[in-house]
């Protein structure tokens, strides 16, 4: 497994407020929330980014975005809707090379984000 912080809460190194798990993935609250709900769902098993993924890890890349869709759900937040956001890269925006979805919720979006 890698050594992001990410891999690091997977292995319990350091705190996370998780809000969810089973045997392939961990979501756990955002230190940095960019809307009232934002949870961070990551496969236990580390994957860098969505561009490293293979046609093997589709059921897990399925498997993260059905529990950030159960967990809107379960906290009341599928009518009024929700974003799921994964960034790829640099450019992308992404800024820890262990593959993630953000759920936001809570507020409405716009487009571009912001």
């Amino acid at each position: 497994m890698s050594d992001t912080i990410f891999a690091k809460i997977v292995r319990r190194e350091i705190p996370a407020d998780i809000v969810y798990e089973d045997d392939d993935v961990l979501a756990f609250q955002d230190l940095n929330p960019q809307a009232p709900v934002h949870v961070l769902f990551i496969p236990k098993r580390a994957i860098a980014t969505l561009d490293d993924a293979t046609p093997a890890d589709a059921a897990l890349l399925g498997k993260l975005l059905l529990a950030a869709a159960a967990y809107a759900r379960n906290e009341g937040h599928a009518k009024d809707g929700y974003r799921t956001v994964v960034n790829c890269n640099e450019y992308g925006g992404q800024t820890v090379f262990h593959l993630h979805v953000h759920l936001l919720a809570g507020r409405q979006m716009h487009w571009p984000p912001g």
